[in-house]
């Protein structure tokens, strides 16, 4: 299976990685200044929720994407937006119960999290940063060149 091989795959998903955070926190941005609502509200739940949320889904956005770059399928990239998706929402849970919130409150706030427009945000988020980054490798992607860059002897 000798295919060539664009960028290499652990740089590949890590520029994924960072697409997929930069995307991901500006489309929760834009999605609570439209709906003028939060991303996650529950009396008592604080910022340590949605922080542990992001953080743990872009380190299991991370690993899948790699495995879905070395794979070299587009169609992996539903499965990483599945993965990420359900990694928000153990964090929202894991994140609230540590942050002194009860089990019953941490759950339906991951719940309601589930069914606004910001699941829609993160899961579009997801899957077009995957495909991106299993792009990136699958192609022969290079750096860009200016015309004299060029050996003579090309022409």
């Amino acid at each position: 299976m000798d295919q060539p091989v664009g960028v290499a795959a652990p740089i590949a998903a890590f520029f994924a990685t960072v697409g997929f955070a930069a995307l991901a926190i500006c489309g929760f941005g834009f999605t609570s200044l439209l709906t003028d609502t939060d991303v996650l509200s529950a009396p008592g739940l604080g910022q340590g929720s949605g922080i542990a949320a992001m953080i743990l889904c872009a380190a299991v956005f991370a690993g899948t994407e790699y495995g879905a770059v070395r794979r070299r399928r587009y169609p992996a990239a539903a499965w990483v937006m599945i993965a990420t998706l359900a990694a928000y929402l153990v964090g929202v849970f894991v994140g609230g119960a540590v942050t002194g919130v009860d089990a019953a409150s941490a759950a339906a706030v991951a719940g309601e999290f589930a069914l606004s427009w910001y699941a829609l945000v993160l899961a579009l988020t997801s899957v077009a940063a995957a495909w991106a980054g299993i792009a990136l490798h699958r192609t022969r992607a290079r750096r860009p060149e200016w015309p004299w860059e060029h050996d003579e002897d090309d022409e």
